[in-house]
């Protein structure tokens, strides 16, 4: 897994809008035991962008995706969103900020208030801090209803129902809307089409995709199915056990992955097509406790590869080949 290598950033890039370095998040187990859920981890996002970060339950993705926005905060480690260290700023100074950086949670009904009207729940946010950036100041029913039109739902309608008279793929329609009406920079989508028929994830990415272009905004997209991150994500990250193992390009890693536990990942996808399906390597065995997670590379419990070495030393992030493609692994898979 990786180490504290930081290699992969692309610090001389000036359209970085978020950097997160050497992010580690703790939780207190009881008898002086702790949960290491995040260790470590390093990646950036360019303005625009979308990174997709991926990897099985339990890997420590959503709680990235949580400390990013201060949900909790970090025990250590840096998250620099427009040169600002959200990391260090309490109170007022990171109020004022969470405009900027909105979050899609996963479960759309329970993320939403049950007592509220649609219209409302929307429309909280410019309620509190005006409407998005660049349009002025005050309320304006007219964003609210401009908004919940591009999602897809009638606004009159919203202005009548509440979330439970709506279907889970329109209740994630609602939770976009109420992420995206305060114009955010950068909006923290935590596994949104996970809880959703196949048919309505289609209809969620591709509304997602058409906000983005339409809105300019920059997505960090959290999954478990790289088949759903392949269709929306740029760049990919793949996560295990706490520590990001690769990531790059998306067509690159997709195409050339490099790390063991990303081509057993892509040989799991249910596609008649999918190439990487005839891999003879197959993923044993559970994923350890965080709680006593495995000296070196903590994937060497699990793979096909492990040699001595990788219970010794943890592999740092070096560049695969040429272009955007990073890979933590002593032996990691040669074209």
């Amino acid at each position: 897994m990786a180490g504290s290598g930081t290699a992969h950033l692309r610090r001389d890039d000036p359209d970085i809008i978020l950097s997160v370095e050497h992010l580690v998040k703790e939780f207190p187990a009881g008898k002086g035991e702790v949960v290491h859920a995040v260790s470590d981890v390093s990646f950036d996002v360019r303005a625009g962008e979308t990174l997709g970060l991926v990897g099985e339950s339990g890997c420590g993705k959503s709680t990235t995706a949580k400390v990013v926005v201060q949900l909790p905060a970090p025990t250590s480690g840096s998250v620099i969103f427009n040169g600002t260290d959200l990391a260090q700023l309490r109170g007022e100074e990171l109020r004022r900020l969470r405009p900027e950086i909105q979050m899609i949670f996963q479960d759309p009904i329970s993320s939403l208030n049950p007592r509220r009207k649609v219209f409302d729940i929307v429309s909280e946010g410019i309620k509190v801090w005006g409407v998005g950036r660049g349009s002025g100041a005050g309320f304006s029913t007219d964003r609210v209803s401009e908004i919940i039109h591009d999602v897809g739902l009638d606004p009159d309608v919203a202005k009548e129902r509440r979330p439970h008279e709506y279907s889970g793929g329109q209740c994630q329609r609602i939770s976009v809307a109420r992420a995206l009406v305060l114009d955010p920079k950068i909006v923290i989508c935590d596994e949104p089409v996970s809880a959703l028929d196949v048919s309505v994830q289609a209809q969620i990415l591709n509304m997602l995709e058409d906000m983005k272009q339409r809105y300019g905004i920059t997505l960090l997209f959290i999954s478990h199915d790289l088949s759903v991150v392949k269709n929306i994500s740029d760049r990919v990250a793949v996560m295990y056990l706490g520590k990001l193992c690769e990531i790059g390009d998306g067509d690159l890693l997709y195409d050339e992955p490099k790390h063991p536990y990303t081509r057993l990942l892509l040989a799991a996808v249910p596609d008649p097509n999918n190439r990487h399906a005839d891999s003879e390597e197959v993923l044993e065995g559970e994923l350890p406790s965080p709680i006593d997670p495995p000296s070196g590379c903590r994937f060497r419990t699990r793979c096909p590869r492990a040699q001595a070495v990788c219970a010794e030393e943890e592999p740092q992030m070096t560049q695969a080949g040429a272009g955007d493609h990073w890979v933590a692994c002593h032996f990691p898979v040669l074209s």
